[in-house]
């Protein structure tokens, strides 16, 4: 086969790189893929010179330009595949290459077009060393990245290798005849080594940029991961903090609530005691280990949310005592409570703030005994009634009572108390918390 019969299908295949590098680069919008397409469509063109019936000078004039130009952008793809840029100096000698060669195309063209000089033995004697220093620009680069462990690197120096190789073979077939016969056999044509040297290097650049593109997906989906990982984490974070914010601030509030009632209860406390140094002395003795026993209590209730039923009902007992001191039998308390109940939990000081809140509100003498009764029912719900017997002059109120039973409940996320008068009775239904054990942790 001639080289002139062999010459188009290298120009098919070329082409054909051609129209796949071009869809990507218009997919991709990537600099490398638009310096392929033009390194690819610069060779087709000198593929497709020798097909013309052109003058000696002309011919090579064209060849020239674009043989060159298809270096220059040969070099403009090694600072992207090998990535240059981490060699400061090694890319500085590449631009420097590339100004050379601009500054000899310009030079040639002069010669081809302009002068005479090109048909002399001397022109042919001064193209070898620029045809020897290609070959060692492309020796120099296999050299000097032949180890590298980049793929992308690996196959940019595998087709800078087969190129040199080609071009090699081409050199010497110039040095030994430089006249190019387009009927000579294929393998004695330089221009057929040339395009297969540069078909297996666009070959080599495209599985390279392939592989380049496929890693840096792999990579941009990495990041992304990475990313969505970290505001996944950042988000979990942030709810952390936020749950732990509002549990805070509950505890904050709670124990502001808690811390309301000492004051209160100290007050009505002292206030019973005053009266009982004057008419019993024996008795405000004993009032006062009461009192201490049960403020006690008091004290340690605010080191947490939440304390069983029998633990509150053993400081009810504690506190009525104080209560019977003061009223004698003009109050009773009547209890029903299920021992399978004595371990659920509820708010400290909740049935003291009922006590409390009876006391307060309603007639308490010998013919109007006041009853309270506190039992518990089977679906779990603790109940305190009294019996109604309001005082008829307004008692000043602060709002402690009730109100700061609900807000609790609430804090806790809990159902609120039922609050209901029937039948002549004031009755509080509470729901009863199962028990957990990080309920009743201490709070440092």
């Amino acid at each position: 086969m001639t080289f002139q019969e062999s010459s188009p299908i290298f120009l098919g295949m070329v082409l054909a790189m051609f129209l796949a590098n071009g869809v990507q680069w218009f997919m991709y919008r990537e600099r490398i893929y638009a310096i392929y397409t033009i390194y690819t469509l610069v060779w087709a063109a000198y593929f497709n010179v020798n097909h013309y019936a052109l003058s000696y000078n002309i011919a090579n004039f064209y060849k020239l330009l674009l043989s060159y130009s298809g270096y220059i952008l040969y070099l403009e793809l090694a600072k992207l595949f090998l990535n240059l840029r981490d060699r400061p100096h090694l890319l500085r000698a590449v631009k420097w290459v590339q100004w050379a060669m601009v500054f000899y195309c310009v030079t040639k063209t002069y010669v081809y077009l302009f002068t005479d000089f090109w048909q002399t033995p001397l022109h042919q004697i001064l193209l070898q060393p620029v045809r020897f220093s290609l070959v060692a620009i492309g020796a120099y680069i296999v050299v000097t990245f032949i180890r590298s462990k980049d793929m992308v690197a690996r196959f940019f120096v595998a087709g800078t290798a087969a190129l040199l190789l080609n071009h090699s073979v081409a050199l010497a077939l110039l040095l030994r005849d430089p006249a190019l016969q387009l009927q000579a056999l294929s393998w004695k044509h330089p221009d057929f080594w040339i395009q297969s040297g540069v078909v297996l290097d666009l070959i080599f650049f495209a599985l390279g940029i392939s592989y380049r593109h496929r890693r840096e997906s792999v990579r941009q989906a990495l990041v992304l991961e990475r990313e969505r990982e970290q505001r996944h984490r950042e988000q979990l974070e942030a709810n952390l903090t936020l749950q732990q914010l509002k549990q805070e601030k509950t505890e904050a509030q709670m124990r502001a609530l808690q811390s309301q009632i000492n004051p209160h209860f100290l007050f009505n406390s002292l206030n019973t005691l005053s009266s009982l140094i004057e008419d019993s002395p024996q008795q405000a003795e004993d009032f006062v280990n009461e009192l201490s026993s049960v403020y006690r209590y008091l004290l340690r209730s605010n080191e947490h949310e939440l304390t069983t039923l029998g633990i509150e009902m053993s400081f009810i007992e504690s506190y009525f005592h104080l209560l019977r001191t003061r009223f004698g039998n003009s109050v009773d308390l009547h209890i029903d409570i299920s021992p399978a109940d004595l371990e659920a939990l509820l708010p400290p000081l909740t049935l003291q703030l009922l006590l409390e809140n009876a006391v307060k509100h309603n007639i308490i003498l010998p013919d109007h005994p006041l009853t309270i009764r506190i039992r518990t029912t089977e679906d779990r719900q603790l109940v305190m009634e009294n019996n109604l017997q309001r005082k008829k002059l307004r008692v000043e109120s602060n709002g402690v009572g009730l109100s700061n039973i609900a807000v609790k409940y609430r804090l806790l996320n809990q159902p609120a108390p039922i609050i209901e008068e029937r039948d002549g009775w004031f009755r509080v239904t509470l729901p009863l918390l199962m028990p957990q054990p990080v309920a009743m942790t201490r709070r440092d």
